[in-house]
């Protein structure tokens, strides 16, 4: 060993600590790289403003403000360049709008900070439709479904300062026709060239809708910067719920750029105590789906309204590396059972929802798009509509396929007020092409879709298209493969087994397995039907299109009906929106007929008005009575499905609301008016409906109860004229059969109609049921045809006055009034009921909400009964 000495020593101490201090200075002065940085937690920014948009090949096109999310018909209409689509005959002056392209651009201000982190990724929630999205020049991504979020690693292309973000919307008839040429089945099976582009079909118009193709970033659009983890999805797997245990599975789903070890904490709230697991778990690189088995010991189960409470249970996932964290996800959920049972049974095979163990007679409406342009849509418009269905009794929307999946504030509305919601893919009647590529962009929709919205307790099934699997044997689809070769008609049988009983239903088992899926709407599942055998949801429409009477409805026995329908008009204030005066003057002024989207709609709701009433003697009062015939044509559909419970399990009416002022099948306008058929959902929806009905030449008084448990009520069946005079009373108690329908009383009509011994045209059935001294349902049934009802002039007497902080008006009849419409013109008053019927000398009140004054209200009151609608000699031959 070579000898050092002292003074060696000190030197190479000296120098061990100056190289010591050197390499310190060097660490702490270098810029980190990101494997050395801390992580940081993730960051949403928005980009929602600075945007601008022109029209493309246009020379010296100005940039003008857009509003993102919105549509280039909404930016167009807020620079005042184009007037209100809605108004007038605008629609048809407008299309040249879908004809032309746009473009969309703002600027990216990507500082130190942003440029330091690892990822950066540029998302959209939707794009409509077809795009092409550049950053300063270099080609991003390029879109072709509505209905996906697209998202891009912009890290490669950001430089630190502005950058361009400019977005091209090619015209989208010339975008779909290019698609469609460049498959070779198009135009053997004839697939519209707007189905290549997946988009909402009732863009392009539909019979009660304009034809509006927008374009444009119709959803948020964000940056989402992250380092090393992100979590991507939250999912709360429903494996085993019952009222004394829910068995739960949390899957997080999270994306690592890393193999590392991870903490990941769940919370949720239990009986007001906030309950935490904690589960320290190896990720590795690319992505990951981590378990956290929940169990919470007599849950708060969720119920459809009419059936129990709604609770929300709120999960948060919270992702750390390390001592830091980097995410966290939280989502809302409530905890139920659903089950479609498909049974077989004396009638064909049954079609029934079962939540919770309970077997639910889904009572409702289907949905449309709120608006032409989806992005004006307001929280407001949601919360109206969707509380009105519960107002009026309903438990169920079926949420309609030519639309667009809705945004996830409406499916939390849903859930909080325990409404369940029949989801539809978006798919509408037309049929869809066969191509592969085609099919891939399908799948990619149904994951994000199913993903983002089945957490939601509220959607309880979801169906694969509306009226595509049925089309099939409609006249043009029919003819085309009549005119085929065996093999390209079974190609084209094959693509659409391929996405609705492939591609979709699989998506939702492996995704949302406890949620059912059904093929079409509708359809029986490809099980054969007959008279005698029936299977599946039922689309009834031979009242309307087949021009029958409204009584046809109870020729049929679907075992859960999914649409049928009539139309009427929607009120003055809402016409008055859109016409002049010189539109007014009839219901086939080419205003009003370009307001009207189906063909003979018009006609066809004059022609059942001469059915059961006679001509109205003006316009408006064509409007009120057209409210009253709609409603009571769907009433006799309601109670028939309701009365044939358990044979019928659902009785979902065509259609809930409008996408712009219109004449359509809607219970509730545009403008967020109740039309008739909406106070008589009420009515004929009610939890527990007295129903009399004319069969086997007999009356039969039934109760419907949708109930879990029975009660003890009294029911009482009078025959009066119209005068108030009681013919015959029959009083008797009784105990309501919980889930059930079933006749309490009943006497045939030859010797009923021989003890009254009057003209039965002068007289009518008033039913009444009450249970603990409450009337809890009342209904009237005539023993003649409409049109042979002799009403009396009725004179409604009516009082106002001032309770709290609202009103009640007291409304009285020394005859019987029906359809009794009070309406208060331009002032803004919420009733409590209308179009109700006046029992002879028998006052009722009603609940006025508004701002307005007594004196104004006084003065603004108008009541109009049904005689009112028709000039007085027709009245009199009736």
């Amino acid at each position: 060993m070579e000898f050092i000495g002292p003074r060696t020593q000190t030197i190479l101490r000296y120098n061990f600590f100056v190289s010591l201090w050197i390499l310190f200075c060097l660490i702490l002065l270098a810029p980190m790289t990101p494997a050395q940085t801390a992580p940081a937690s993730r960051q949403i920014l928005p980009l929602n403003t600075g945007w601008q948009f022109r029209q493309m090949d246009t020379p010296n096109a100005e940039w003008r403000p857009a509003t993102v999310p919105g549509d280039v018909h909404l930016d167009l209409l807020a620079n005042k360049v184009v007037p209100d689509p809605f108004y007038r005959d605008n629609e048809a002056k407008l299309q040249w709008i879908s004809q032309a392209g746009w473009e969309y651009q703002t600027t990216i201000t990507a500082t130190r900070t942003i440029l330091a982190r690892k990822h950066i990724d540029l998302v959209f929630d939707g794009l409509d439709t077809y795009a092409q999205v550049y950053l300063d020049g270099h080609l991003l991504l390029t879109a072709d479904n509505m209905f996906r979020q697209w998202h891009v690693d912009l890290k490669p292309y950001l430089k630190q300062g502005a950058n361009t973000l400019h977005i091209v919307f090619p015209p989208p008839d010339k975008v779909a026709h290019e698609r469609a040429s460049q498959d070779r089945w198009s135009k053997i099976i004839q697939a519209a060239d707007k189905t290549y582009i997946r988009r909402a079909a009732y863009e392009y118009g539909w019979d009660w809708g304009p034809t509006f193709v927008t374009s444009g970033i119709w959803r948020p659009a964000s940056l989402s910067l992250w380092d090393g983890a992100r979590i991507d999805d939250l999912h709360i797997r429903q494996s085993d719920i019952s009222a004394a245990v829910a068995r739960l599975n949390a899957q997080v789903q999270i994306t690592s750029d890393i193999d590392t070890a991870a903490i990941i904490r769940l919370t949720y709230t239990q009986d007001g105590k906030k309950v935490a697991t904690t589960r320290t778990v190896a990720l590795h690189r690319g992505d990951n789906t981590i378990d956290v088995p929940v169990e919470i010991s007599k849950p708060a189960l969720w119920f459809p309204a009419g059936y129990g409470a709604h609770p929300i249970y709120e999960f948060t996932a919270e992702l750390s590396l390390g001592a830091h964290l980097v995410d966290k996800r939280t989502t809302r959920t409530g905890l139920r059972s659903v089950v479609l049972e498909r049974d077989r049974d004396k009638w064909g095979r049954s079609f029934e929802i079962v939540v919770n163990g309970i077997p639910i007679f889904a009572k409702g409406a289907d949905v449309i798009p709120f608006d032409s342009f989806p992005s004006r849509v307001t929280t407001a418009t949601y919360r109206h509509i969707l509380q009105s269905a519960v107002d009026a009794n309903m438990n169920m929307i079926r949420h309609w396929g030519g639309g667009y999946y809705e945004s996830d504030e409406f499916y939390q509305i849903c859930d909080e007020l325990g409404l369940m919601v029949w989801q539809d893919f978006m798919f509408g009647n037309e049929w869809q092409p066969g191509a592969y590529d085609f099919k891939q962009n399908v799948e990619k929709e149904a994951e994000y879709q199913v993903t983002r919205l089945r957490n939601h307790p509220s959607i309880v099934l979801w169906c694969g298209n509306n009226e595509t699997e049925i089309s099939w044997n409609w006249g043009q689809v029919t003819k085309i493969h009549n005119a085929l070769q065996p093999e390209s008609r079974r190609r084209m049988w094959e693509d659409y087994l391929t996405v609705f009983s492939g591609i979709l239903p699989r998506t939702v088992a492996r995704l949302a397995p406890e949620t059912p899926y059904w093929p079409s709407s509708p359809s029986a599942d490809y099980e054969d039907v007959s008279d005698t055998y029936a299977s599946g949801d039922m689309h009834d429409w031979n009242v309307w299109h087949g021009r029958v009477p409204f009584t046809e409805y109870e020729e049929h026995h679907g075992r859960f009906l999914t649409e049928y329908g009539f139309q009427s008009f929607p009120q003055l204030s809402t016409i008055d929106a859109f016409t002049l005066p010189e539109d007014r003057t009839s219901i086939f002024t080419p205003v009003m007929l370009g307001h009207q989207k189906n063909n003979e709609g018009n006609s066809l709701i004059q022609d059942y008005m001469l059915k059961d009433y006679t001509e109205p003697k003006d316009f408006p009062s064509f409007l009120y009575a057209s409210q009253v015939l709609q409603a009571e044509g769907i009433k006799i559909g309601a109670e028939h499905h309701r009365r044939e419970r358990p044979r019928t399990m659902g009785s979902i009416f065509w259609q809930l609301n409008d996408c712009w002022p219109v004449a359509s099948w809607s219970s509730i306008d545009y403008y967020g008016n109740w039309k008739a058929l909406q106070y008589y959902a009420r009515r004929f929806f009610s939890p527990i409906l007295v129903s009399p009905h004319i069969e086997s030449n007999a009356l039969a008084v039934y109760v419907v109860d949708d109930h879990t448990s029975p009660a003890p009520a009294h029911l009482r069946v009078r025959i009066m004229d119209f005068s108030g005079k009681v013919l015959d009373d029959h009083e008797q108690d009784l105990k309501l059969a919980p889930l059930a329908s079933k006749i309490y009383y009943q006497e045939p009509l030859p010797g009923l109609l021989s003890r009254i011994g009057v003209d039965a045209s002068t007289v009518f059935v008033a039913t009444d049921l009450t249970i603990d001294n409450h009337t809890v349902s009342t209904n009237l049934i005539y023993l003649v045809p409409t049109k042979q009802i002799r009403l009396p002039q009725a004179e409604i007497s009516h009082a106002i006055a001032r309770d709290g902080s609202a009103y009640t008006l007291t409304l009285s009849s020394k005859v019987l009034a029906r359809g009794v419409y009070v309406t208060f013109g331009s002032s803004k008053v919420e009733v409590s009921d209308n179009y109700l019927n006046l029992l002879p000398n028998t006052p009722q009140t009603i609940t006025l909400q508004t701002s307005a004054s007594l004196e104004d209200l006084n003065k603004s009151l108008r009541i109009v009964s049904l005689v009112d609608a028709f000039p007085q000699q027709q009245q009199a031959k009736r």
